[in-house]
């Protein structure tokens, strides 16, 4: 989902970032070490783990000891605060120019930093070079950081939706756990099954609340191969019969089928923690989840499988990524860059060190971040698969889909509260006129829309 505005996907990431002024960066004439000069530099970065996840801190500082000697000419200045980033804190930092150089920000803020004029264009300085498994990067991903052709940042993790099921339900239900539902109809009819167990137990569950009945309407849409708003982004796009098909889904379920249950206006982490408890079979979610459901809520990794996206035709794609502070020298965007790639892109190293993650109790197998395509993609499966602390084998059908990446609309947070409302009538009211409902949300869309214009 979006990450502008919902503390979902924050909680979930659970890293930290910078939220007050940047510390001082220096830098002298010439090229830095990460360039091959010989001249020192040194850049703040700032989402440096807090305390308070220890594992996660100690992998930051031993990456920081092991890239320095690598790059001695090079000093990084971590800054940390939990989450990453905060709407408002982050706004005011594009606006008092307070970030730090190298600073983390989500993959639909791209928009916000450049209209703030906040951003550094990369382009000369990546290459395969500085940047080896850059031919591997799923272009969707990198598309996220472009704007006119011109690159802005370098991500560092990123999901795609896909649908989450409880295996145990599956099979109590006589359904194949190795072979999820990849079509509306196939789940329609595997919530029958499931919740025919009775015992309260729900076939398929959906957020309709705090704007992520917007985030999953528009998930479903896209994999149905609809889009929420025009190329240009000032009209609704959704009030079409992929549109209409979204809503119908949810309401024959909740309403014809009774699959759903009585309980809705649900938000997160409601369907994860039904999840956990046995009581939900089905809802579209992030890989993350997983990690939820079971460090937080005490699941089982061995209960959980994830399925490609329904329908197949784009899975809406989320993550995180660094950019670089508009001003930064060019020998300072050349050290962020070496930072970006040692700890974020390399196979065998940095989050990529996947003997280390085990070794320190943090799970191994779970297919996030999911950005490399070709060889680093093989080198990345196999190393994940040496050190797996969790069933990958869960997972196979979700990265055997090639479904491609699609991006949040921008202004996601404004649309995706209207669209709460729409999920939500079909949810609650079995008199709910379809049509209509998506007509009155794609007039207040485009009232949005053209307020923000």
């Amino acid at each position: 989902m979006s990450r502008t505005g919902l503390v979902r996907r924050s909680v979930v990431v659970a890293v930290a970032a910078g939220m007050s002024m940047s510390l001082a960066a220096c830098s002298s004439s010439g090229d830095s070490d990460g360039g091959g000069g010989t001249s020192k530099v040194t850049i703040s970065v700032d989402c440096q783990p807090p305390v308070t996840k220890a594992a996660e801190r100690k992998q930051w500082d031993e990456d920081i000891a092991a890239f320095g000697k690598l790059h001695p000419k090079i000093t990084i200045k971590s800054k940390d605060a939990s989450p990453c980033e905060e709407p408002a804190p982050f706004t005011a930092q594009l606006k008092g120019k307070t970030q730090t150089d190298v600073f983390y920000t989500y993959f639909t803020d791209l928009n916000q930093v450049l209209d703030a004029g906040g951003a550094e264009d990369i382009s000369a300085y990546v290459n395969d070079t500085t940047v080896p498994a850059l031919k591997d990067i799923d272009p969707s991903v990198l598309a996220t950081l472009k704007d006119g052709g011109k690159l802005y940042g370098l991500p560092t993790s990123n999901y795609k939706m896909g649908l989450l099921y409880n295996r145990k339900l599956f099979k109590q239900a006589g359904l194949d756990p190795e072979k999820p539902p990849t079509t509306w109809a196939e789940i329609r009819e595997a919530a029958k099954k499931i919740a025919a167990l009775g015992n309260g137990v729900n076939g398929y569950g959906d957020y309709s609340a705090t704007n992520q009945g917007g985030w999953h309407y528009t998930a479903e849409l896209y994999g149905l191969g609809g889009q929420m708003v025009s190329e240009d982004g000032k009209k609704a796009a959704f009030n079409t019969p992929e549109g209409k098909q979204v809503l119908q889904n949810l309401y024959d379920m909740r309403w014809t089928d009774n699959t759903m249950g009585a309980a809705q206006s649900l938000k997160w982490p409601d369907l994860m923690t039904q999840m956990a408890s046995d009581k939900l079979g089905m809802y579209i979610g992030a890989p993350d989840d997983i990690t939820y459901m079971v460090q937080t809520l005490k699941g089982d990794y061995e209960a959980y499988g994830m399925g490609p996206m329904p329908g197949g035709k784009a899975a809406l794609l989320g993550g995180n990524d660094y950019m670089f502070k508009k001003g930064s020298t060019p020998e300072q965007i050349k050290a962020g860059i070496a930072w970006i790639n040692f700890k974020f892109l390399t196979i065998g190293k940095g989050q990529f060190d996947y003997a280390r993650t085990k070794t320190d109790g943090l799970p191994v197998g779970l297919p996030q971040p999911f950005f490399f395509t070709g060889a680093s993609l093989t080198a990345d499966n196999a190393a994940k698969a040496a050190s797996a602390t969790v069933p990958v084998q869960n997972y196979a059908p979700y990265l055997a889909a090639s479904v491609p990446g699609k991006t949040e609309p921008a202004n996601a947070q404004q649309i995706y509260k209207v669209m709460d409302n729409a999920v939500s009538a079909v949810l609650t009211d079995k008199n709910a006129d379809i049509a209509k409902v998506l007509t009155d949300a794609e007039t207040q869309v485009n009232q949005v829309l053209a307020s923000l214009q």
